[in-house]
Protein backbone atom coordinates (compact mmCIF):
# COMPACT_ATOMS: atom_id res chain seq x y z
CA UNK A 1 0.00 0.00 0.00
CA UNK A 2 0.58 4.00 -0.44
CA UNK A 3 -0.69 5.38 2.44
CA UNK A 4 2.65 6.32 4.12
CA UNK A 5 3.39 8.27 0.44
CA UNK A 6 2.70 11.73 -0.77
CA UNK A 7 1.99 12.74 -4.85
CA UNK A 8 2.74 16.21 -5.68
CA UNK A 9 4.34 18.11 -8.81
CA UNK A 10 7.59 18.27 -9.17
CA UNK A 11 9.67 21.80 -7.67
CA UNK A 12 13.17 23.19 -8.35
CA UNK A 13 14.62 21.83 -4.86
CA UNK A 14 13.38 17.97 -6.10
CA UNK A 15 15.64 18.79 -9.04
CA UNK A 16 18.65 17.22 -7.84
CA UNK A 17 16.71 13.54 -6.40
CA UNK A 18 14.84 13.35 -9.17
CA UNK A 19 18.23 13.20 -11.14
CA UNK A 20 19.61 10.25 -8.95
CA UNK A 21 16.45 8.51 -9.00
CA UNK A 22 16.25 8.69 -13.09
CA UNK A 23 20.18 8.07 -13.12
CA UNK A 24 19.68 4.86 -11.25
CA UNK A 25 16.43 3.91 -12.90
CA UNK A 26 18.11 3.77 -16.02
CA UNK A 27 21.42 2.16 -15.00
CA UNK A 28 19.20 -0.83 -13.62
CA UNK A 29 16.64 -0.89 -16.03
CA UNK A 30 17.96 -0.21 -19.89
CA UNK A 31 15.44 -2.02 -21.63
CA UNK A 32 12.52 0.14 -20.16
CA UNK A 33 13.54 3.45 -21.40
CA UNK A 34 14.88 5.08 -24.77
CA UNK A 35 16.94 7.35 -22.68
CA UNK A 36 20.62 5.43 -21.53
CA UNK A 37 22.19 5.77 -18.26
CA UNK A 38 25.76 6.93 -19.53
CA UNK A 39 24.31 9.57 -21.54
CA UNK A 40 22.03 10.73 -19.15
CA UNK A 41 24.11 10.61 -16.29
CA UNK A 42 26.41 13.24 -17.58
CA UNK A 43 23.38 15.62 -17.90
CA UNK A 44 23.68 18.77 -15.78
CA UNK A 45 20.99 19.01 -13.13
CA UNK A 46 19.58 22.58 -14.60
CA UNK A 47 18.30 20.56 -17.51
CA UNK A 48 15.86 18.90 -15.85
CA UNK A 49 14.06 22.51 -14.89
CA UNK A 50 12.49 22.03 -18.82
CA UNK A 51 10.01 18.99 -16.77
CA UNK A 52 8.71 21.52 -14.29
CA UNK A 53 5.21 22.66 -14.68
CA UNK A 54 5.49 24.68 -18.30
CA UNK A 55 1.90 25.60 -18.58
CA UNK A 56 -0.69 25.42 -21.17
CA UNK A 57 1.22 26.94 -24.01
CA UNK A 58 3.24 23.02 -24.86
CA UNK A 59 6.06 21.49 -23.37
CA UNK A 60 5.71 19.64 -19.82
CA UNK A 61 2.71 20.59 -17.95
CA UNK A 62 3.63 18.98 -14.79
CA UNK A 63 6.21 16.25 -13.40
CA UNK A 64 4.34 14.00 -10.35
CA UNK A 65 6.74 12.58 -7.35
CA UNK A 66 5.41 9.74 -5.06
CA UNK A 67 7.39 10.89 -1.74
CA UNK A 68 8.20 8.70 1.04
CA UNK A 69 9.06 11.45 3.28
CA UNK A 70 11.52 13.59 1.98
CA UNK A 71 12.67 10.55 -0.73
CA UNK A 72 11.44 10.73 -4.16
CA UNK A 73 10.47 6.91 -5.09
CA UNK A 74 8.66 7.44 -8.33
CA UNK A 75 8.21 10.21 -10.84
CA UNK A 76 5.86 10.74 -14.14
CA UNK A 77 6.22 13.25 -16.55
CA UNK A 78 3.18 14.70 -18.19
CA UNK A 79 3.99 16.82 -21.89
CA UNK A 80 1.53 18.94 -24.02
CA UNK A 81 1.80 19.14 -27.87
CA UNK A 82 2.69 22.94 -28.27
CA UNK A 83 1.63 23.20 -32.02
CA UNK A 84 -2.18 24.43 -32.37
CA UNK A 85 -3.37 21.56 -34.51
CA UNK A 86 -2.40 19.33 -32.13
CA UNK A 87 -2.89 20.81 -28.48
CA UNK A 88 -5.65 18.07 -28.05
CA UNK A 89 -2.72 15.67 -27.51
CA UNK A 90 -0.24 15.14 -23.91
CA UNK A 91 2.09 12.99 -24.03
CA UNK A 92 2.92 10.83 -20.64
CA UNK A 93 7.08 9.82 -20.65
CA UNK A 94 9.76 8.74 -17.76
CA UNK A 95 7.22 6.38 -15.45
CA UNK A 96 9.73 5.05 -13.30
CA UNK A 97 9.58 3.87 -9.70
CA UNK A 98 12.51 3.04 -6.96
CA UNK A 99 13.57 -0.26 -6.49
CA UNK A 100 13.18 0.23 -2.53
CA UNK A 101 10.00 0.87 -3.64
CA UNK A 102 8.22 -1.32 -5.88
CA UNK A 103 5.13 -3.55 -5.48
CA UNK A 104 3.69 -0.91 -3.00
CA UNK A 105 1.60 0.61 -5.93
CA UNK A 106 3.57 3.69 -6.69
CA UNK A 107 2.80 3.12 -10.65
CA UNK A 108 -0.59 3.18 -10.03
CA UNK A 109 -1.14 5.91 -7.60
CA UNK A 110 0.78 8.12 -10.16
CA UNK A 111 -0.87 7.16 -13.15
CA UNK A 112 -4.34 8.03 -11.56
CA UNK A 113 -2.71 11.16 -10.54
CA UNK A 114 -1.83 12.20 -13.92
CA UNK A 115 -5.22 11.28 -15.39
CA UNK A 116 -6.92 12.95 -12.69
CA UNK A 117 -4.51 16.07 -13.65
CA UNK A 118 -5.16 15.18 -17.45
CA UNK A 119 -8.68 15.23 -17.32
CA UNK A 120 -9.21 18.80 -15.29
CA UNK A 121 -6.86 20.26 -18.23
CA UNK A 122 -9.32 22.23 -20.94
CA UNK A 123 -8.54 21.44 -24.33
CA UNK A 124 -7.12 17.60 -24.21
CA UNK A 125 -8.92 14.76 -25.59
CA UNK A 126 -6.30 12.01 -25.26
CA UNK A 127 -3.02 11.04 -23.77
CA UNK A 128 -0.17 8.92 -25.64
CA UNK A 129 2.25 6.83 -24.25
CA UNK A 130 4.96 4.26 -25.28
CA UNK A 131 6.04 1.43 -23.31
CA UNK A 132 8.53 -1.64 -24.27
CA UNK A 133 5.94 -4.66 -25.14
CA UNK A 134 7.54 -7.42 -23.70
CA UNK A 135 7.13 -5.15 -20.32
CA UNK A 136 4.12 -7.09 -19.58
CA UNK A 137 3.58 -5.21 -15.78
CA UNK A 138 3.77 -1.94 -17.60
CA UNK A 139 2.26 -3.02 -20.41
CA UNK A 140 -1.36 -4.63 -18.04
CA UNK A 141 -1.19 -1.89 -15.58
CA UNK A 142 -1.92 0.89 -18.58
CA UNK A 143 -4.44 -1.44 -19.49
CA UNK A 144 -6.07 -1.38 -16.82
CA UNK A 145 -6.66 2.24 -16.44
CA UNK A 146 -8.04 2.88 -19.61
CA UNK A 147 -4.76 2.73 -21.99
CA UNK A 148 -5.47 0.57 -25.60
CA UNK A 149 -2.83 -0.11 -28.07
CA UNK A 150 -2.68 1.65 -31.40
CA UNK A 151 0.62 0.40 -32.73
CA UNK A 152 3.70 -0.94 -32.52
CA UNK A 153 7.13 -0.17 -33.31
CA UNK A 154 9.21 -2.94 -33.85
CA UNK A 155 12.88 -2.77 -33.18
CA UNK A 156 12.69 0.62 -31.17
CA UNK A 157 15.31 0.02 -28.86
CA UNK A 158 18.62 -1.47 -29.28
CA UNK A 159 20.53 -2.82 -26.28
CA UNK A 160 24.64 -2.28 -26.20
CA UNK A 161 24.08 -6.62 -25.31
CA UNK A 162 22.58 -6.79 -29.42
CA UNK A 163 18.90 -7.23 -28.05
CA UNK A 164 16.03 -5.71 -30.52
CA UNK A 165 12.92 -4.26 -28.19
CA UNK A 166 9.23 -3.71 -29.83
CA UNK A 167 7.62 -0.46 -27.89
CA UNK A 168 3.63 -0.54 -27.82
CA UNK A 169 2.38 2.74 -28.66
CA UNK A 170 -1.20 2.91 -26.54
CA UNK A 171 -3.64 5.70 -25.96
CA UNK A 172 -6.48 6.68 -23.59
CA UNK A 173 -9.36 9.31 -23.96
CA UNK A 174 -9.89 11.72 -21.61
Amino acid sequence: MIDALYIRPMLEPDLLGYKALRDAVLATYPEAFTSDAETESARDIASYRSRLTGGSAGGTLFTLLALDGHRIAGALTCEREARRKVQHLAHLVGMMVADTHRGRGIGRALLDAAITRLQATPGLAQVTLSVTASNRAAVGLYESRGFERYGRLTDAIRLPDGRSLDKDLMRRRL
